[in-house]
């Protein structure tokens, strides 16, 4: 069992196994916080992020227990990658990925950003999303603090802990207020990969302009500044509306026309106001998708359909519907720590210190760490 040290940073105690040092806070989120530290073993620097208190209730524990899935699942060059996870003595369940320098969004707070670098920015945005949507995953949370940056200009995408599977049924309150696709707004339920690509020209817009495109300060107002931009939603787009009440509003709306993409966006290179109106179609059926969206001429620089791969299966996503106790979540979660550290079941004793059974958990007071294999 390896030794665990106690840090407190910003108030919250960090618990990592003595592998780690040199802590330093990076970032606060509303699941965790995110410290970056010196991995002894490896001699690399890394992001660890604390998941705060996964096992106090069943819908936190099946968001970690999402998130690790498919951080392990999705492996590919411009997604975060998972190096380590461990569970503390207090059972708080610790991240570990590669540490980027910066995110997105700080880098366009702090400059302008020229087009060589909003293309390849866009282009690995676009590359990630199509392995993603390949494996049948929606990120549904895309935001320039979502998008990681080292020194090198290599992009990962991060923070999967709102992803959905695919599917024509689901939840609308989803992703931040300013990069929100119209559809979740205006159906509630039905929507697709097409809100990724969305959220992804709101980025592409503000990498262009140095500011968000759509700054709604509520839903309602949201809706609103994207009518004055792309006109009232077209018949077709109002039919797929399911809420009597997002229908009666839509209805009220006063008539809006567009305004031309090449005029509200004057002074812009003309293949990045294309590729932009494209990927800011109010019907998500015509909005371009990432794979297209990769072809374009603007990011004709970068383009090499041999090395954007897709994904080589679809994501399980059987666990989904499951809806499970906290102590069936934490035994799934332990079981799938285990296998991303290549243990087999049968030795989990040796690393847990008590057989994995519901009851006996709530007593675990050890904390659970596996060394990577070498």
């Amino acid at each position: 069992m390896a030794e665990f040290v106690k840090l407190s940073i910003f108030g919250t105690i960090f618990e990592v196994t003595t592998r780690y040092v040199d802590l330093q806070p990076v970032g606060m989120g509303a699941f965790g916080l995110v410290c970056s530290a010196k991995d002894q073993l490896t001699g690399m620097n890394v992001a660890i992020k604390k998941i705060m208190k996964p096992f106090s209730a069943p819908v936190l524990a099946k968001r970690t227990y999402r998130e690790l899935k498919l951080l392990k699942a999705l492996m590919h060059e411009n997604i975060i990658c998972l190096s380590d996870i461990f569970i503390s003595p207090l059972e708080d369940i610790y991240f570990v990925t590669e540490l980027l320098g910066t995110d997105l969004h700080r880098l366009l707070q702090s400059r302008p950003l020229e087009k060589q670098f909003i293309q390849y920015f866009l282009y690995q945005i676009l590359r990630g999303l199509k392995y993603v949507h390949s494996a049948g995953v929606i990120h549904r949370d895309l935001k320039p603090s979502n998008i990681l940056i080292n020194e090198n200009c290599d992009l990962k995408i991060c923070d999967f802990g709102l992803a959905r599977i695919q599917d024509p049924q689901m939840t609308g309150y989803v992703s931040t207020r300013y990069y929100r696709a119209p559809e979740i707004m205006l159906t509630w339920q039905k929507y697709d990969v097409a809100v990724d690509v969305w959220s992804a020209g709101c980025i592409f817009a503000e990498m262009l302009e140095g500011k968000p495109l759509f700054p709604g300060k509520d839903h309602v107002h949201q809706f609103s500044i994207i009518t004055e931009l792309l006109g009232t939603p077209p018949d077709d787009v109002i039919a797929t509306i399911c809420s009597e009440n997002t229908l009666r509003f839509v209805k009220n709306l006063p008539k809006c026309e567009p305004v031309p993409f090449n005029q509200r966006f004057s002074g812009q290179d003309p293949e990045a106001i294309d590729l932009l109106e494209k990927m800011l179609t109010f019907d998500p059926r015509k909005r371009i998708t990432a794979e297209q969206a990769l072809s374009h001429p603007y990011l004709a620089p970068y383009h090499d359909p041999s090395d954007e791969p897709i994904a080589p299966e679809k994501f399980d996503w059987s666990f989904n519907e499951a809806d499970l106790p906290v102590d069936t979540w934490k035994v799934m979660m332990y079981s799938e720590i285990l296998d991303f550290h290549n243990v087999d079941n049968t030795d989990t004793i040796n690393y847990l210190g008590t057989p994995l059974t519901g009851p006996v958990l709530e007593e675990q007071s050890t904390g659970v760490y596996m060394q990577p294999q070498q």
